[in-house]
Formats: C-alpha cells, sequence, structure tokens
C-alpha cells in the first residue's frame, strides 16, 4: 500500500532569535506538460501563484527535477518577500511517481527542502481532495492515460495502474482513438459492424476508399491517437454508433477494473465518493463512456453506494487543500474550501 510520508520538525527560528510561526502552505501540482505552484497562508487565503512546464523525472531525470522545483518554489516565495521558514506544509501531487522507489526519492527530494511538514504522491491523489466532501474516495483519471488513486476514511492510500496496458490502462484518449480506427479497419477487413467513424478518419488520413486504408495508417500513425480522433469517437458513440458504443464501453469497464479494484483493496464503509477527473473525462462530448463507468463500478462493487462526481475544479486545488490538512485546518469547512476554490480557479490559467 502507497502510504503517504510526512515530516515533523520543530518550528524554525530566525536568525535574529525570535521565533517565528511559520503561516503560510504550498501545493503543487505537477503535469506531463504544466506545473502549478500556488502560496496561501494557512486560513486558505490566496497569497500568489506559478505556472511553469513539466517538472515530471521522467522528461528530465530526478536531478534536474529537485533543481527545476527548488527554484521555482525560491521563485514564487521570493515574489511576496518569504522564505522557506515561512512554510508550514506543502503538498505535492506529481505525474510519474507510480512506485515506491519513486515516491522515497521525491520525499527526499522534497526533504531537503526544509519544509517542517510536507505530502508527496501521484498527481491522481489531488482529484480526491479537490472533488470530495471529506477528504477520501477513489479518484479516477482518464486523459491521455489513465491510473486511478483511492483514500480510505484510516489514511490508507493506494495507486493502481498508471504505467500501460501491462496493468491494464486500456483507456484514456489515445487508447479510445485508436480502437475508433480500428473499428474501422474491422468494419471493411475484419468482419466487424459498419460505422459512420470511417469518413471522419478517412479524412484524416487523407485516404477516400477502404483499399487505401493500410496506407492512410502507416502514413499518419503519429495522428491516430490525436484528440481529433478521440472526438470522431465519441460524436460517433452520441450518434448511436455501434463501434463507437462498444469502443468507450470497454473503455467504461476497464476504467471501472481499476476504480474498483483500487476501492476493494482499501478499507472504505459503505458508501464512496468517486470523483472522475482527467480530459476524456470532463471533455467527453459523449455521456456513454460515463453511463457505461457508472453501470461496471455498479456490478463490481455492489454492495456499496457510490456518488459520481465530475471534477469541475482544477486538481491544484487539492494540492493546496491537501497543505492545508496537514496543518489541521478544517480545509472541508465551506467558506475555506470556497475560498481556496475561486481562488485556484481564477489564477489556474
Amino acid at each position: 500500500m502507497n502510504i503517504a510520508i510526512l515530516y515533523n520538525k520543530q518550528i524554525t527560528y530566525k536568525p535574529e532569535g525570535m521565533i517565528h510561526l511559520a503561516k503560510y502552505v504550498i501545493g503543487v501540482d505537477g503535469g506531463n506538460t504544466k506545473t502549478d505552484y500556488f502560496l496561501f497562508d494557512t486560513e486558505g487565503n490566496y497569497v500568489g501563484s506559478l505556472k511553469d512546464g513539466t517538472c515530471s523525472h521522467e522528461a528530465m531525470g530526478f536531478e534536474a527535477a529537485e533543481t527545476l522545483i527548488n527554484a521555482r518554489i525560491k521563485q514564487l516565495l521570493s515574489k511576496h518577500d518569504l522564505s522557506i521558514n515561512d512554510i508550514k506544509a506543502a503538498a505535492f501531487g506529481l505525474a510519474g511517481i507510480d512506485n515506491h522507489h519513486q515516491q522515497k526519492t521525491f520525499t527526499e527530494i522534497i526533504g531537503r527542502m526544509g519544509i517542517p511538514r510536507f505530502a508527496v504522491d501521484n498527481d491522481s491523489f489531488l482529484g480526491i481532495f479537490a472533488g470530495t466532501t471529506k477528504g477520501f474516495g477513489i479518484c479516477s483519471i482518464n486523459g491521455t492515460g489513465t491510473v486511478a488513486g483511492g483514500i480510505d476514511p484510516t489514511g490508507g492510500r493506494l495507486q493502481v495502474g498508471g504505467i500501460g496496458y501491462l496493468v491494464g490502462d486500456d483507456a484514456g484518449g489515445a487508447y479510445v482513438a485508436h480502437s475508433g480506427v480500428r473499428a474501422v479497419y474491422d468494419s471493411f477487413f475484419r468482419c466487424g459492424e459498419k460505422t459512420i467513424m470511417a469518413e471522419p478518419i478517412f479524412k484524416i488520413m487523407g485516404i477516400s476508399d477502404p483499399s487505401e486504408l493500410m496506407y492512410g495508417i502507416g502514413n499518419t500513425e503519429g495522428q491516430l491517437g490525436s484528440t481529433e480522433v478521440t472526438r470522431i469517437v465519441f460524436a460517433a458513440a452520441g450518434m448511436d454508433d455501434g463501434p463507437a458504443l462498444a469502443v468507450l464501453n470497454e473503455s467504461a469497464r476497464q476504467l471501472a477494473k481499476t476504480s474498483a479494484g483500487c476501492a476493494r483493496n482499501l478499507k472504505f464503509g459503505d458508501e464512496i465518493e468517486i470523483v472522475m477527473a482527467g480530459s476524456v473525462w470532463v471533455k467527453g462530448e459523449s455521456p456513454a463512456l460515463f453511463n457505461f463507468y457508472k453501470e461496471h463500478m455498479e456490478t463490481f462493487l455492489p454492495d456499496k453506494k457510490l456518488i459520481f462526481n465530475m471534477l469541475k475544479e482544477p486538481p491544484a486545488t487539492g494540492a493546496v487543500l491537501w497543505a492545508l490538512s496537514l496543518c489541521g485546518s478544517d480545509c472541508f469547512k465551506r467558506e475555506i474550501r470556497q475560498r481556496v476554490v475561486n481562488a485556484v480557479n481564477e489564477h489556474v490559467n
């Protein structure tokens, strides 16, 4: 089980000998393409923020990631005449933390910064803090790829998936797009059902006849996992196209197996909040994927009351709320939560 590691230290004394009561928190949402750094006080009031490219170790290595994160946090603090001694707690949700070794390495990286108390884990956990009412539940992320993160009422944590098809990540935008192309090919050459996806996908390939499909696939392979093709699948599903619906049903089944498997390995009561985040979940133009997912989840977890919530808040909201919770703040109190949500929404773009 992937347990968050928290560090506790004594209150930091200022060089001049005065006792300094740290009263700020940092929340970091580090994705595969961008990173949002937020600075709040411990009452949930916005102080400042900074946006940057990815800080993923998968893109640049651990050493470069440490250098970059340190530099950006110092930059954010210096803008407000603050230092690391002013930080009471921080939470880091970072893409690419998929196993204990990676979490341990990043825990050491953040530990060297001198933040008194912090948590660091996969970015899937941010959706739980951002999208649930109590800070525990399951977050299904469905973007270019997929992963599920879970936090139960006892504090137990688990990540399922997130590293590719070998562990069942048969969903996500690229998977949906590729499956749509396969459905078109099947419809002509592998006894598949006719699909209205053929014409728009032919257009992307620059072909006009089924006999050119092999050429089209080989010549435009890099485009066939694109958002444009994913949208074609969703649009066709919205028009009750059988093959498109089949693609979304299989994607939903895999997402549900990951989410329900995460829930089964944690300690939940009779009720579980399910948060859905990521571009495919949030921007899908047909309700079919969610409807299939809900059906499969209810099949896999028949003894649980499931509450589904499409995440509307930016995941960075979860990083800030998580950091506040480390200070003992009742971050789910309505007024505190709303202040955080409003501020992150205003400054995240």
